[in-house]
């Protein structure tokens, strides 16, 4: 059984928010896995919803370009080891020349685009920095109404097409999407298998043990129904005004979404946490043997 150290109580406690020793026995019944024991707490505990692993295995920049007509729009992740890096003008502007030859291309399958100059580029920055760089991930969005938001720190990016409306609206929404990160652009989209690990979570929260079959389905429904609402896009109340969902907010312009991309840099990557004083003492007792 892999040991529970402290920096995976440390994780657990900022994600869900919950008591060490609770987090601890929940490390220690799931074997060491976070992920695994965020689940035994959403069904023991009640607990709604976990934080995202605060480090990720890859830092980087996500950005975006959209076509002078606003229908056009791509997006992009380039990840590198450091922060420090990602912040690097080589860097940012080899990002960018990656994004502006996929725009032209019209390209949006990672290795076709690298091949030849582009590959060579990221070679001898790799060379030149220290650092090994990649291209992750890149995606094309297109409809007759494009807009797109980056925040700041070019970590998230995020682009949404509409029917109808103009760009600045669009864009209004792509700002939503990065803030509050829907999971799909409507209910219907749901993924059926994410539905069911939902209901799991549900059945087994305290407030349905001993509860008669039909109650524990009309509580069900409700609770899919909330989580769906927190979940889709067009069912979220918009930030900037949240009397309005961000359904009816695209509806009151005369248009429906299409549907959004959100690109947040290292998101679904694993990252070996690294003890550096450990390290430092082993090299340190290497030296001396």
């Amino acid at each position: 059984m892999a040991a529970i150290t402290a920096a995976m109580v440390k994780e657990l406690r900022e994600r869900t928010g919950l008591g060490m020793m609770e987090c601890k026995k929940a490390l220690v019944e799931s074997e060491g896995s976070v992920d695994a024991a965020i689940e035994e707490l959403r069904k023991s505990s009640g607990l709604k919803a976990a934080k995202k692993a605060g480090r990720t295995a890859a830092e980087g920049v996500s950005l975006i370009k959209i076509s002078d007509d606003n229908t056009v729009a791509y997006v992009l992740e380039v990840n590198s080891e450091t922060d420090f890096v990602a912040r690097d003008d080589n860097f940012l502007s080899f990002a960018n020349d990656v994004l502006s030859v996929a725009f032209e291309k019209d390209e949006t399958d990672v290795a076709k685009l690298m091949e030849g100059d582009l590959e060579a580029k990221r070679e001898a920055l790799v060379q030149k920095i220290g650092e090994n760089i990649t291209v992750r991930r890149l995606v094309s969005v297109k409809g007759p109404v494009v807009g797109g938001y980056v925040h700041s720190t070019n970590k998230i990016a995020s682009v949404v097409a509409l029917t109808a409306g103009d760009a600045e609206l669009a864009r209004d929404i792509a700002m939503h999407a990065a803030a509050v990160n829907p999971r799909v652009a409507k209910p219907e989209d749901m993924p059926a298998e994410e539905l069911e690990k939902e209901k799991e979570v549900i059945k087994a929260q305290p407030d349905m043990e001993g509860k008669p079959a039909e109650i524990v389905e009309k509580m069900m429904g409700g609770r899919i129904q909330k989580f769906l609402k927190e979940n889709s896009l067009v069912e979220q109340p918009f930030v900037k005004n949240p009397e309005q969902t961000v359904g009816q907010l695209i509806k009151a312009a005369g248009g429906e979404l299409v549907g959004f991309v959100r690109l947040e840099v290292g998101e679904g990557i694993e990252r070996e946490e690294v003890d550096f004083a450990a390290e430092v003492a082993a090299a340190a007792s290497e030296g001396k043997a």
